[in-house]
């Protein structure tokens, strides 16, 4: 096993969220266009409708993007930039899935928690969930920098690892 320098392990994280970020913005831009042009006014939301606005229009479509590239293109397009490449003990969908769903849940946590805050004044729920996500991304974000083989928990359930291509 080569161990991927923690430069080229930041290099593709900090790739693969402005493509996130690109992405967001594109999604903003599409929704203030229909709030402005098309509703004419903000609309009111219920929690569980902006929770699941948040989920169906930013960490589904997410998971779903990054698991077709680390499936049929064997990674992120930070990784393919920073020379690493998604190996699969056994190749399946499902385990891209698995895998990325383990490693948005932090981001979906945070939706919920602040969200919910939102609707309850930040109650204790709220900033459990919310810290929940903030620990769960830390220990997967550690995890990935900083154990020798750069598994994190996803990977290790998934059956994958990165590795330099």
């Amino acid at each position: 096993m080569i161990n991927i320098p923690f430069r080229i392990r930041l290099k593709e994280l900090l790739i693969d969220y402005l493509v996130i970020l690109a992405y967001l913005l594109i999604l903003l831009i599409v929704n203030l266009g229909i709030i402005f042009f098309i509703l004419d006014r903000m609309p009111e939301y219920t929690e569980m409708q902006t929770q699941l606005i948040a989920a169906f229009t930013s960490v589904i479509p997410i998971i779903f993007l990054f698991s077709y590239l680390d499936y049929f293109k064997s990674g992120s397009v930070g990784k393919r930039v920073s020379g690493l490449k998604l190996i699969y003990k056994r190749r399946r969908f499902s385990s891209s899935l698995t895998r990325n769903i383990i490693k948005f849940l932090p981001w979906q946590l945070g939706h919920i928690g602040v969200i919910h805050g939102m609707y309850s004044d930040f109650s204790i729920t709220a900033i459990v969930i919310m810290n929940s996500g903030t620990l769960l991304g830390l220990i997967l974000l550690f995890m990935g920098l900083f154990r020798k083989d750069k598994r994190h928990l996803g990977d290790l359930i998934a059956g994958t690892k990165v590795e330099l291509h």
